[in-house]
């Protein structure tokens, strides 16, 4: 949608956001659910930064889904759950007893770095770029000022906590690597045989 769909393209606060909201509504089901389950399941999965992440995207997504404003950012968005398969991913892992220095854990901690850098670190320059094209136009004066407000603040918020948590995942990442490292080494020592 954000390379074709010449609507949206177009005008990126205005455009007709018939896909976008589609893409919008089946993620805005995906928040809603699995903050549920994180409030349900508190003990084992809750974070606040994860309820704070789920609440500005939803806020956000209100505004597309109710004025269909902004799709193209809406859209632009949701790039970043390219890389949340590998989170879960991550999880799953964890609940079926692999070690985290296991073959699967590290390719796909390693993924999940990749992918997130990609598809929300990497991206913030463009974002803004194509945000600060729109500022000061006259669709961005049309947009009423709680949508405006909206679309800085939550984007701000989300990737204020993308960062963070990319510096999470990077050190985690780093640490597992280094003790699988580690570990090989010793083995190595331990497997040579004495004259």
């Amino acid at each position: 949608i954000l390379l074709f769909d010449e609507a949206v393209k177009k005008d990126p606060v205005w455009g007709d956001p018939t896909l976008v909201k589609l893409n919008v509504g089946i993620t805005t089901g995906y928040l809603i659910s699995d903050l549920l389950l994180m409030l349900y399941f508190w003990d084992f999965i809750g974070e606040k930064y994860f309820v704070i992440h789920h609440l500005a995207a939803l806020y956000a997504y209100y505004y597309v889904l109710n004025q269909g404003l902004l799709p193209y950012f809406a859209n632009f968005r949701l790039l970043s759950e390219f890389s949340t398969p590998f989170v879960n991913q991550r999880w799953f892992l964890q609940v079926l007893g692999y070690h985290k220095l296991s073959k699967q854990s590290l390719v796909n901690g390693v993924a999940m770095a990749f992918s997130f850098f990609l598809v929300r670190i990497a991206v913030i320059p463009v974002y803004y770029s194509h945000m600060y094209s729109v500022y000061g136009t006259e669709a961005f004066y049309r947009l009423p000022l709680g949508a405006r407000s909206a679309w800085l603040l939550c984007s701000l918020c989300l990737d204020v906590m993308n960062v963070m948590w990319m510096r999470r995942i990077l050190r985690g990442c780093l640490k597992v690597l280094r003790s699988s490292r580690c570990q090989k080494a010793t083995m190595k020592m331990g497997s040579r045989k004495m004259d």
